[in-house]
């Protein structure tokens, strides 16, 4: 065993002692990045110096470290994929890759991984590509501070920002994407983590998850984008510390759950959004310490969702604390704080001593017939949601939570 670790060690110090730096530019002896990736062995380094590079697509089949020093531009002209990474284990850094080419059937990228694995790329700035940076089939990558801009109109003539299929062991942290049809795209990707991005101004949704199991999204902001964050056809996920907010329109959501199961939602934060959380089809997630300010609705709960738990949350200021289009209740709702609640707490234990309604008549009505929404803040509804908390005949009268909060909590 001994021998084969020296061994081990004695090629890894052969090969980092036999590794040379290679230079690209107007002011060195190499001037075409394709030329200096053709003399590269594995192990090498590419350095290109600033200026502007316009060679069609570049292609980096070699173990190799691509920097850029000073931001050199990498132009793809609009007609190409600018880099295109076929080899394990390459650092791409520093650079800036702009216009790659349009093709709905190709899908040209700023970068794109082909079936690869340890591949990093870290700190470059992408702008106005068709889609930003795209794994296929990769494992064991990180996409790790980079900028990626587009000027996308209409979500059918512009791909994703960061867009990940069929992966594993991926981590997308620090990146800033806007402008692209959807933020940050999974789809069969596993075991992965999105770790402190900021997606925003985006044309469909800031994140879209699709058939991704076992992953992550913690401290990220998404805000402003067309249709908030969904997360479909999944299991097993952790959503911690992230902001959705200010996520408008008819069909938005701060985040939309669609056939998603055995999650854990703790400490987010959703603020002014159309709907804060949309639940279709969901079962066994666990909502805990997120905070509801300012949404139209905080949570939208599908009749076809049920065994899920909302605990200890703060709602605060929004329209409708929640909504239902179905009479059974299968859910369950405990400690939470509501800003509407009008009990007491005579024994002074921080709880409520009567249960608190969260799911007002107007609600109901509004989910059954939404031009209802002409009469809100009138007299007469005002008067008929006061009395339904007293008598309920139309909402299910154990849709409550027994034991309200009578202060918010320091979320």
């Amino acid at each position: 065993m001994r021998n084969v670790f020296y061994i081990l060690l004695s090629l890894f110090l052969f090969q980092t002692v036999n590794a040379t730096t290679i230079y690209v530019g107007t002011a060195y002896p190499i001037k075409k990045i394709k030329q200096a990736i053709a003399i590269a062995k594995d192990g090498d380094t590419i350095i290109v110096t600033s200026g502007i590079y316009k060679e069609g697509n570049i292609v980096i089949n070699k173990k190799i470290v691509f920097i850029g020093k000073n931001f050199p531009i990498i132009d793809g002209q609009k007609k190409y994929e600018v880099l295109s990474i076929k080899a394990d284990s390459v650092l791409v850094q520093g650079i800036k890759i702009i216009r790659s080419g349009f093709a709905a059937l190709e899908d040209p990228c700023g970068i794109k991984v082909y079936n690869k694995q340890y591949v990093r790329i870290f700190d470059n700035y992408l702008q106005d590509n068709f889609f930003g940076i795209y794994l296929q089939n990769s494992t064991n990558c990180i996409i790790k501070g980079n900028t990626i801009i587009a000027f996308g109109k209409e979500e059918q003539l512009i791909g994703n920002g960061i867009h990940c299929w069929k992966s594993d062991n991926l981590q997308i942290v620090a990146n800033n994407v806007r402008g692209h049809r959807d933020g940050i795209y999974f789809e069969f990707v596993t075991n992965s983590v999105i770790w402190r991005n900021i997606s925003e101004k985006n044309i469909r949704y800031g994140l879209h998850f699709m058939f991704s199991n076992d992953d992550s999204y913690i401290s990220n902001l998404f805000k402003n984008n067309g249709a908030g964050v969904a997360v479909m056809f999944s299991k097993s996920l952790k959503m911690f510390n992230n902001t959705f907010e200010e996520n408008w329109g008819d069909s938005a959501y701060g985040l939309l759950l669609k056939e998603i199961s055995d999650g854990y939602i703790f400490n987010n934060h959703f603020i002014k959004n159309t709907a804060a959380i949309y639940m279709e089809g969901t079962s066994r997630i666990k909502m805990e310490k997120n905070v509801f300010e300012s949404n139209g609705w905080a949570i939208k709960v599908q009749a076809s969702c049920m065994d899920n738990e909302l605990v200890s949350n703060n709602f605060l200021g929004n329209t409708f604390d929640i909504s239902t289009n179905g009479s059974l209740v299968l859910n369950t709702f405990n400690s939470n704080y509501w800003d509407k609640y009008e009990g007491y707490d005579l024994d002074k234990n921080g709880t409520g001593d009567v249960p608190y309604h969260p799911l007002s008549l107007f609600a109901v009505l509004t989910e059954k017939n939404p031009s209802s929404m002409l009469l809100f803040r009138s007299f007469m509804i005002t008067l008929l949601d006061k009395s339904e908390k007293v008598l309920p005949s139309i909402t299910p009268d154990n849709f409550i939570d027994n034991t309200p909060l009578m202060k918010s909590l320091p979320l």
